[in-house]
C-alpha cells in the first residue's frame, strides 16, 4: 500500500518576505519607476556640477548677506533642501504607496495571495526591495554632488557629518517607505493621500506654532542634521520658527524607529484582514 508523501512545511514569515524581496527588487530595478528615480537623484547631481563649474571659472555660486558661501555649506544646504524635503518623501510616496495599491491596480494581488507565503510576508519582502532600490540610488547620488561640492582639503573635516548625512537619509527613505506602505495598504487613492501628507500637512505643520509639528516625520529628521545648514541670520531665523524646543537626537530616533515599526505592523495586518475586491 502505497502512502502519499508528506506536504512540504510552508515556508516561515523571514523565508517568504526573503523570497518575495528577491523577485520585488528585480522587478523594481526594471520598472518604469526607475527611470522617475534616476531623474529625481539625478537633478542635484546635475545642478552641483554647473555650480562647481561656475565655481572653477572663478564666480562664487552662492552668496549669503554678500558672503561667499564655501562648497561644504552648499552642500549641506542641498542635503536639507533637495533630499530631506523633497527626494526622500517623493519616493517614499510614489514607491511606498505602489507597494501593494500597483498590485490591485493591475489585478494581480489575487495571484499574490495564492503564493504559500503569508501576506505579511509580502508586504515586509516589498518594503524591503523598496529600501534597497531607493538607497543604491539616493545614497551614490550624494557621494557625487557631495565630492562636486566639497574641496579635497575640506574632506577630513566634513567626512563625518557626510556620513551623519547617509544615515538620515536612509532613515528617512525607511520611515516615509513604511508609513506609506500603510497608506497604500488602507486606502483606495493612497498617492493622493501622501502627496496631501508631504506637500500639505508636514509643510504647514513645521511652520505652525504648537506641537502638531510633532506629528511629522520631517520634524524628527530634520534635528537630525542642523549641521548641514549655514550659520547666517535668515536661516538662524528659520530654524528657531521651526525648532523651538527641538527633541534630542536619541528622541527623534527612537520616535522615526517606532514610526517605521508601527507603520509596518499596521501594513501587515490591514493586508491580512482586508478582502480586495478587483474592479472589472
Amino acid at each position: 500500500m502505497s502512502t502519499r508523501p508528506p506536504l512540504p512545511a510552508p515556508p516561515t514569515f523571514a523565508n517568504g518576505a526573503i523570497r518575495v524581496f528577491s523577485l520585488s527588487l528585480s522587478e523594481m530595478l526594471w520598472s518604469r519607476r526607475t527611470v522617475f528615480l534616476l531623474l529625481v537623484t539625478g537633478a542635484p547631481v546635475f545642478l552641483a556640477l554647473v555650480a562647481r563649474i561656475v565655481q572653477g571659472s572663478g564666480i562664487v555660486p552662492l552668496r549669503v548677506n554678500g558672503v561667499a558661501v564655501d562648497g561644504a555649506s552648499i552642500f549641506g544646504m542641498m542635503i536639507w533642501v533637495f533630499y530631506l524635503r523633497f527626494i526622500v518623501p517623493v519616493l517614499g510616496v510614489f514607491y511606498g504607496t505602489s507597494l501593494i495599491a500597483d498590485e490591485v491596480d493591475d489585478k494581480t494581488i489575487t495571484y499574490l495571495f495564492t503564493r504559500p507565503v503569508r501576506r505579511g510576508a509580502i508586504v515586509v519582502g516589498k518594503f524591503l526591495a523598496y529600501l534597497l532600490c531607493t538607497t543604491l540610488v539616493v545614497l551614490p547620488s550624494v557621494m557625487i554632488v557631495y565630492f562636486l561640492m566639497v574641496p579635497l582639503r575640506q574632506v577630513p573635516a566634513s567626512f563625518v557629518s557626510l556620513v551623519i548625512d547617509l544615515g538620515v537619509l536612509g532613515l528617512g527613505l525607511a520611515a516615509y517607505g513604511a508609513l506609506f506602505a500603510l497608506v497604500g495598504a488602507a486606502f483606495k487613492r493612497p498617492l493622493v493621500v501622501g502627496l496631501g501628507f508631504v506637500f500639505g500637512w508636514e509643510l504647514v505643520t513645521l511652520i505652525l506654532p504648537g506641537y502638531l509639528k510633532r506629528f511629522t516625520l520631517a520634524y524628527y529628521l530634520q534635528t537630525l542634521v542642523p549641521h548641514s545648514m549655514p550659520s547666517n541670520d535668515t536661516v538662524s531665523l528659520l530654524q528657531g520658527a521651526v525648532f523651538r524646543a527641538p527633541p534630542s537626537v536619541l528622541e527623534s530616533i527612537a520616535w522615526l524607529l517606532l514610526a517605521i515599526g508601527v507603520s509596518l505592523a499596521l501594513a501587515v495586518k490591514v493586508v491580512e484582514q482586508r478582502e480586495y475586491v478587483l474592479e472589472q
